[in-house]
């Protein structure tokens, strides 16, 4: 059976172990893989070059079927299902989660095949390409099975059924009957690593059930009892999945480079941690009752505002490493050729050097919701916060590139100034819950020069509406968050007269647009689909301002956009199909948000 060149994006589920992850296609071949971190140079790259990327393969030799995925309820196990003439197999895909907290150099991937019936004959094909296919390996091939050694890295693949070379490659088959099992481990680790146990069924059958059971006690401590539990758990999955256990760090994205725009230039790296997408996540954890991932990332938004004011420049980037390391450059890998075509294909990402002054918002709205739980900051940690405030006080008036990153210019986007507005507020609502010492008159006076400077510049008479940035009648749904953090009530004519402009301009079959790149122009070529992020902030936005009926609607219907597994990726485009990294974890931080926000308002009809 032939591996599909580049099968559909949304065409795959995620396996991770909280400090890296793995791709799996419905046709069960994992095309991405990264360890031993999220943001590692890749192992298999398949999805970014068929040719030269890296692929490893386990599925069914027969040449006809269908094909399902599906995860064992509540957990991250995948279960890829195939149903031939000759019987029923299964390939289950997991990664043990790690639980020491500390960063480790051996991560290890299970794939166990089984027949559910009849008698179904499965091959592998295991190719690793190191380093973003840019590195070769040595293969030595013994009874204990495979060793890939590459500089910097060494990989192990093991068996309980026999391997045998295919040049610089393995391959193997294993034929069971009905009620059989089989098991393959790949396991990479650092260069001089000795090789692991050999697996067994019966030992990977007992780390199977050790994983489902972590990932169904993990969802339990979840306090949702609302109308959608199974999207919500798959979410909260999702973003834990996303998450770097040893910092307590978010990636945004599993993936790098996979386009907003098939054949478009648009690909970029998220595998890093942005501080606005990981300061919005604290809100969805706390919503869920998962204090402990609130906390631990509290602390890591902390320790950046710390680190950074003992240095020259911004206080904050607008993202990290998963370590809190700030070194992220851009570069373009040359050899690959992009998923079908889209070009370039980018590693590291330039707009960590970007100005983006929403973020200040951002992170204080993130502390607050870690006041919420407990958390409050020791002195020193307070003083972090005061003086990023301060230095606030005296830059927010500035152009900046904005919360989409764009790359045409600095603009005096609204939306940034609406988050400077929240980071004051924030700041002095701390400042008083936690009686720490602040120049709270400093604050006041720069929280209220923003709002009004908002109210006067950054409302259009003639689209009655708030617009992108001033002296612009461009619409952005980023500033659907108005109403979340409170620069404006929900109820506020000019806000629902925003909401209306905003679906008149930007909806269009209930999927909201960022904006409209021609009529904004961001420095880049190609146009982008809808975003799912914002479709979710508009679910949320639509609720707050009463307009249920049609809330709740909109948020049905996106679900129908969900993958088989449920699982978004950044945007979708004009066909349905799902584009760009995958899956993204802001797009399911604001599924909990929207789903919350929309339960309470439909509770509140029965009060």
């Amino acid at each position: 059976m032939t591996m599909d060149r580049y099968p559909p994006i949304a065409d795959h589920g995620l396996v991770g172990d909280l400090q890296s992850s793995a791709l799996v296609s419905s046709k069960g071949v994992v095309d991405w893989f990264a360890a031993p971190r999220f943001d590692s140079p890749s192992t298999f790259a398949a999805l970014l070059d068929h040719e030269g990327g890296g692929y490893f393969r386990l599925a069914p030799s027969h040449p006809e079927g269908s094909w399902k995925q599906l995860y064992y309820p509540d957990t991250a196990v995948l279960v890829t299902r195939f149903m031939s003439p000759d019987g029923v197999g299964e390939v289950l895909d997991w990664m043990p989660p790690d639980r020491s907290g500390t960063a480790s150099a051996r991560h290890r991937l299970f794939r166990a095949v089984r027949t559910v019936r009849g008698t179904v004959r499965f091959a592998l094909e295991c190719r690793p390409r190191f380093d973003y296919g840019r590195a070769g390996h040595e293969l030595a091939l013994g009874p204990d099975g495979a060793v890939f050694r590459s500089p910097g890295i060494t990989a192990f693949l093991q068996s309980t059924f026999p391997l045998e070379r295919d040049g610089q490659d393995v391959r193997g088959t294993v034929t069971l009957n009905a009620g059989e099992m089989a098991t393959a481990v790949f396991t990479v680790d650092g260069p001089d690593a000795a090789a692991p146990p050999p697996p067994t069924v019966d030992g990977s059958a007992e780390n199977l059930a050790e994983t489902t059971e972590y990932w169904q006690n993990w969802v339990r401590n979840s306090k949702y009892r609302g109308r959608w539990p199974d999207m919500v758990h798959r979410s909260a999955i999702t973003l834990k999945l996303l998450t770097y256990a040893p910092t307590g760090a978010p990636v945004a994205a599993a993936t790098m480079g996979l386009p907003e725009q098939v054949g478009g230039e648009r690909n970029w790296d998220y595998r890093y941690t942005w501080v606005r997408d990981g300061s919005l996540s604290l809100r969805a954890l706390v919503d869920l009752g998962f204090a402990e991932e609130a906390t631990v990332f509290t602390h890591w938004l902390r320790e950046r505002l710390m680190e950074r004011l003992e240095q020259e420049g911004e206080a904050l980037q607008i993202m990290y490493r998963v370590d809190g390391t700030p070194l992220l450059g851009e570069e373009i890998l040359e050899h690959f050729e992009g998923y079908r075509g889209s070009y370039p294909v980018r590693v590291g990402n330039a707009a960590a050097d970007q100005l983006q002054l929403d973020i200040y918002g951002e992170a204080l709205y993130g502390l607050s919701q870690g006041h919420e739980i407990g958390v409050q900051a020791d002195y020193a940690g307070w003083k972090a916060v005061a003086r990023t405030l301060d230095w606030l006080a005296d830059q927010w008036d500035r152009p900046d590139e904005g919360i989409w990153e764009t790359r045409g210019g600095r603009k005096d986007f609204t939306y940034s100034r609406v988050m400077c507005w929240s980071a004051f507020d924030r700041g002095l609502r701390l400042a008083h819950q936690w009686r720490r010492p602040a120049d709270t008159a400093r604050w006041t006076r720069a929280r209220d020069a923003v709002l009004e400077q908002v109210m006067e510049r950054g409302w259009s008479d003639k689209e009655q509406a708030y617009v992108q940035y001033y002296g612009g009648g461009v619409l952005d749904a980023s500033l659907l968050l108005i109403p979340r953090v409170g620069f404006l009530g929900a109820k506020d004519p000019t806000w629902l007269s925003t909401l209306d402009a905003m679906s008149r301009t930007l909806v269009s079959d209930s999927l909201v647009y960022r904006y409209d790149p021609a009529a904004s122009p961001d420095g880049l070529r190609g146009s982008e689909g809808t975003f799912s992020l914002c479709t979710f902030l508009y679910v949320d936005a639509l609720a707050r301002s009463g307009r249920l009926a049609e809330a709740r609607y909109t948020f049905e219907k996106m679900h129908t956009y969900a993958n088989h597994v449920g699982l978004f990726a950044e945007e979708v485009g004009p066909s349905g199909e799902q584009l760009g990294n995958f899956p993204q974890a802001f797009t399911h931080l604001s599924l909990i948000m929207a789903a919350t926000t929309l339960d309470e308002a439909l509770d509140g009809l029965r009060d």
